[in-house]
């Protein structure tokens, strides 16, 4: 007889019995809470039933018929901002100067909760220094792609950050994260001298490690050895380093050391090849971004009268006004919005520019 939507990715067990009938069994783990309180708890059999039927229940359970249940489960239930209520900054529009993060904007996860708080936090102080604030690109950063969901997408259950929510998640790499962030880390001031100076050091073994591949050429007797070690195919004549990195196994540090670049480090290695493997896919993903984001990065006027805007259907109108969208971007991801509103909004937003626009 529960009513509220718990989470989808760690259901309590009467969840399961109902949303996986056909199972016949299920894993428990039992973590002691301590190396000696002597208490444990039951991963797994989280549960909002009546404290009856969780002690009949954890009585079934092998090794558990004379256990001392110290605390029952319980159902927590929290309520969240509504994604109309927050900027892409996560500040609450109807009052300037408060930030939200965390499960309040309708997330679950420990993760999700840091990155909103270091994108709120962020923003915070920003805004008291009266600098521009910080709003991550969907193909910048997962905080950014997460930012844009919970202020443009109402959630109707605990939201988790997933790869498969990035449309360009090819970008979002574990390996270029310094490469895509720390410059920006810089400009806010949330990085430090000493790591900043790493990272040009970084930059620079990479960019000359990327310069002696393009410029050195390999026999192949020289490289087959190792290319056929691991399961490579080999190659029939003379070619340079820099073709081989495209490979899924190259033998980097021989490349390197053929080629005499500066040792790298293991992250620098997977970088350097990464960018070479995916060099083709990742920049016509760069070009399609970029033409993405002269369309999303259009600003909406914040006075914008959507019922005045006879060209675009009701229902976008009611949901564009709800939305108050900042961006045509996030126009674009606002529920009820169709392709021919955002061509009649991006008409209007022009002509009001330009008033001797032409359609």
């Amino acid at each position: 007889m529960i009513k509220g939507l718990g989470p989808r990715y760690c259901p309590s067990i009467e969840d399961k019995v109902n949303r996986f009938p056909d199972r016949t069994s299920h894993q428990l783990f039992v973590e002691p809470e301590g190396s000696d309180c002597g208490r444990s708890y039951v991963n797994g059999f989280s549960s909002s039933l009546p404290a009856e039927v969780q002690e009949e229940a954890m009585r079934t359970l092998p090794g558990f018929r004379d256990a001392e249940i110290l605390r029952f489960g319980y159902a927590v239930e929290y309520d969240s901002v509504r994604a109309t209520q927050l900027k892409p900054t996560l500040e609450l529009k109807a009052i300037p100067g408060l930030y939200f993060a965390g499960q309040v904007n309708g997330t679950s996860g420990y993760e999700e909760a840091a990155a909103q708080g270091l994108v709120a936090g962020a923003n915070a102080g920003l805004k008291l220094l009266g600098r521009e604030p910080l709003i991550l690109g969907r193909a910048e950063a997962y905080a950014g792609v997460m930012a844009d969901d919970l202020t443009t997408i109402d959630i109707d259950e605990p939201y988790r950050m997933f790869t498969s929510r990035a449309e360009h998640r090819l970008l979002l790499r574990q390996d270029n994260v310094e490469a895509r962030l720390l410059p920006l880390g810089v400009r806010l001031g949330l990085v430090g001298e000493e790591q900043r100076e790493r990272f040009l050091a970084s930059r620079e073994r990479l960019a000359a490690a990327r310069t002696a591949l393009r410029a050195t050429s390999v026999a192949p007797e020289t490289i087959n050895p190792a290319l056929e070690e691991r399961g490579e195919k080999p190659i029939p004549e003379k070619c340079r380093l820099f073709e081989l990195a495209r490979r899924s196994d190259p033998p980097m540090d021989l490349m390197l050391s053929l080629a005499g670049a500066p040792e790298l480090t293991l992250f620098e290695k997977t970088e350097l090849w990464a960018d070479e493997l995916y060099g083709g896919f990742r920049e016509r993903q760069e070009r399609a971004v970029e033409r993405q984001e002269r369309a999303e990065k259009l600003r909406i006027p914040d006075d914008v009268d959507y019922f005045a805007l006879k060209t675009i259907s009701i229902e976008a109108r009611q949901a564009l006004s709800k939305a108050r969208p900042a961006t045509m971007g996030q126009a674009r991801r606002v529920a009820g919005v169709r392709a021919t509103d955002l061509a009649a909004l991006l008409y209007e937003l022009t002509r009001r520019r330009d008033p001797s626009a032409r359609a």
